[in-house]
């Protein structure tokens, strides 16, 4: 990389290179991270993450070999040590200039001057801080916070002509700058957006129920392309991670189309030899039905040909799962790797839709899982704090695994017990290529179930309805019901003969 010194003591940076933020997921909706020698603008209201994007920017800054410097108008130093404690760092590479009030700023004779602020009040504080930058010779700066600035200038004109004259400041020394805001202005301060070259916005929604959710917006980026919308971020030990928004168009690689077998005969005789690579298949029927084990049945089959299978559990612990399919004889090893089954639980209250999706995408391009199976979509609904944006999010993702040659299982349970009359919480059955029908019928006293395929885009099928039952050996599935008539109401006609015993076909 060619390289030009900006400073005396800092590193070069070539004329194409980009200021990254050390943030996962970030950067790559960045193009790469901030343009450097620009001031920034990181907006949002308290509790967003502000301080720490800020730290997470300096650090990354510092581990690069650049100097860095952290002004703070609303901090002390033992508090940002404190927040830095907490993520695992260590702030000894940066510089931190205090410049809140000390006690003798709490005298009678300064009170109200810090309650009514002044002219001289705000020159002071601007010159500490240009006197902290010269003396710092940092390539990377960030300002905490404009809310005292909004205060001491008192007037909007006052206010935008100090902010412009830092910009032009930090510009003539090849600075990049992150002014960190916290909204207490009233309104949006379109003053500030306006002025900085870049605008990244920190949201934090409270959900009636569960975790806080946070999420963040690149409003603007001069001389540069972006992703943009919303994408889900979250603030753990170690600082934030972005879950950029999946964008299937941007996703693709080549792959030999097959078909996937399940090991049951009837069953890949049923899907006209199994679902093709690449596609994706509900599952549809009433809980207990069995949509679950057929789901599993097709990973155990996958892990036994050595590929790797990825089971995302909304609703059943893995231990349970574990336990019913070792009773039906369907043995698999967990694991990441080939031939084996991920079993990764997850908790609607706990994650993101934006987190979820990126747990896919790591199955599948870190794992190179090859079948995806989501128990249940009902599970995946309330993952969405907008549910009406689930059937778009989910559209997308399904168009990145079709991309991917994946091949998607998807669960949903459907409201009710016998009867055509099921109520499904979502419509989900026009996204899949395949559509599984499980339905209980009653016969001669007892509760069955049945299973039909009603749609597949990729080839034929059967038109049969066969019934499905499990045992310690597995799943089994009996010829067609040809003597039956009314099955998928719940309550089928002989139209022959009494039915004998079971003829199951097996594997």
């Amino acid at each position: 990389m060619s390289s030009q010194a900006t400073s005396a003591s800092t590193p070069a940076q070539s004329a194409g290179a980009r200021s990254a933020t050390g943030i996962p997921g970030l950067d790559d909706i960045l193009h790469g991270g901030f343009i450097p020698h620009r001031l920034y603008l990181i907006d949002g209201d308290p509790g967003a993450g502000k301080t720490t994007f800020g730290l997470q920017y300096l650090l990354e800054g510092a581990k690069r070999g650049e100097k860095c410097l952290y002004v703070t108008l609303s901090e002390t130093r033992d508090e940002l040590g404190a927040v830095a404690l907490s993520h695992g760092w260590s702030l000894e590479k940066l510089q931190i200039v205090e410049l809140v009030a000390s006690e003798k700023d709490l005298s009678s004779d300064t009170q109200l001057t810090m309650y009514h602020p002044s002219e001289v009040e705000l020159n002071e504080t601007t010159r500490r801080v240009l006197d902290a930058v010269e003396k710092s010779n940092a390539t990377r700066i960030v300002f905490d916070s404009l809310s005292e600035l909004r205060l001491l200038a008192q007037s909007s004109l006052r206010y935008r002509r100090q902010i412009l004259a830092l910009k032009q400041f930090f510009s003539g020394r090849k600075c990049t700058v992150m002014m960190l805001d916290d909204r207490t202005a009233e309104g949006k301060d379109n003053q500030l957006y306006s002025i900085a070259h870049g605008v990244v916005t920190l949201e934090q929604l409270a959900p009636i129920y569960g975790a806080e959710r946070r999420r963040l917006r690149v409003m603007k980026l001069r001389g540069s392309s972006y992703r943009g919308g919303y994408h889900d971020f979250a603030i753990a030990t170690g600082g934030i991670t972005v879950f950029p928004r999946l964008v299937a168009a941007d996703h693709g690689s080549r792959f030999q189309p097959s078909q996937i077998q399940s090991g049951v005969t009837a069953l890949d005789k049923l899907l006209g030899a199994g679902p093709d690579r690449g596609t994706s298949t509900l599952l549809m029927g009433p809980a207990g039905s069995g949509k679950s084990t057929i789901a599993v049945q097709y990973a155990s089959a996958a892990a036994t040909r050595g590929e790797h299978a990825v089971i995302f559990a909304f609703d059943e612990s893995p231990a349970t799962l574990i336990t019913r399919c070792q009773a039906l004889g369907i043995q698999f090893e967990l694991g990441k790797g080939p031939g084996q089954i991920d079993l990764v639980p997850i908790d609607p209250a706990e994650v993101s839709p934006g987190e979820f999706v990126h747990l896919v995408r790591r199955a599948v391009e870190v794992d190179k899982a090859r079948i995806i199976i989501i128990d249940s979509l009902n599970g995946y609904i309330n993952a969405m704090p907008e549910e009406q944006f689930l059937v778009v999010q989910l559209h997308e993702l399904l168009t990145y695994l079709g991309r991917q040659g994946i091949t998607t299982f998807m669960v949903v349970a459907q409201h009710g017990l016998l009867g055509t009359n099921m109520n499904t919480p979502i419509d989900t059955s026009y996204l899949a290529d395949t559509v599984v029908l499980l339905r209980f019928f009653e016969n001669a006293g007892t509760v069955r179930k049945a299973i039909s395929v009603v749609k597949k885009r990729s080839g034929p099928h059967e038109d049969t309805i066969r019934e499905l039952y499990f045992d310690h050996q597995g799943v089994h599935l009996s010829e067609p019901l040809a003597r039956f008539r009314g099955i998928l109401s719940g309550t089928p006609v002989e139209v022959n003969q009494n039915p004998g015993p079971h003829s199951v076909e097996k594997s």
